[in-house]
């Protein structure tokens, strides 16, 4: 049984959501607010977490940065009235997996959550094929915990920025496109985003480079993409 932590204030939405997770095979959990999502990340497992942006004593945005920065890698469905494309950007940077605006069609979230379960249970696969261990110079990449260092130093990364750099070095030397990128790190929901990959690969950079005019980590492939080098 997967199990999905409903954060919402609305009770109509919250009652709506609820009838369709539960006799879908879900394991709902509901809170209204941030405080009280945060202690039930702290205390349960989830296999996805929905999260409301407007919440009456904090904001969904900042729940899902503070949720990234303690290494918790479930995946996250932002819902949002605002469908401005600054705040779909933001979500994404923050490492949310979905941007859901209201109103919404309860089908396609549906279709929407079940799409996230299956990319998260595929990259939870790929990342059990992968090296448990990837060196390179002075970067050592551990899959298994998660954890990046460099001089012997961990790197504090977001789960995208880690998931980013898992799937490069992996791949040392493979050339992706933005578009492959952004459909293997966030999954199809973001199609049009492209421009994240750039955001995320110059933070990426910031953290790894000594010299960022001439990167020794991940390479610029003009016009087509990026790769790790080999």
């Amino acid at each position: 049984m997967r199990t999905v932590l409903l954060v919402e204030d609305d009770p109509e939405i919250t009652g709506l959501l609820s009838l369709h997770l539960n006799t879908s095979g879900f394991v709902l959990t509901c809170c209204s607010t941030g405080q009280e999502a945060l202690n039930r990340i702290c205390s349960q497992i989830f296999n996805l977490i929905i999260l409301d942006v407007t919440l009456p004593d904090n904001n969904g945005m900042h729940i899902c940065k503070h949720i990234r920065a303690n290494g918790d890698n479930t995946p996250i469905m932002m819902l949002t009235c605002h469908d401005g494309e600054a705040d779909k950007v933001l979500a994404l940077n923050l490492g949310a997996d979905d941007y859901v605006t209201k109103p919404f069609g309860v089908l396609e979230l549906m279709a929407r959550v079940k799409a996230i379960l299956r990319r998260a249970e595929h990259k939870d696969h790929r990342t059990e094929a992968t090296k448990d261990e990837i060196i390179f110079k002075d970067l050592v990449i551990d899959a298994t915990k998660r954890k990046a260092t460099l001089d012997n130093k961990r790197m504090e990364l977001t789960s995208k920025e880690f998931d980013l750099l898992l799937l490069l070095a992996s791949n040392a030397g493979k050339t992706f496109s933005r578009k492959e990128l952004l459909q293997q790190v966030w999954g199809i929901a973001f199609t049009g985003y492209e421009h994240t990959i750039t955001s995320h690969i110059n933070r990426l950079r910031i953290k790894l480079e000594t010299d960022l005019q001439f990167p020794k980590y991940i390479l610029t492939a003009w016009g087509t993409g990026y790769r790790f080098a080999e």
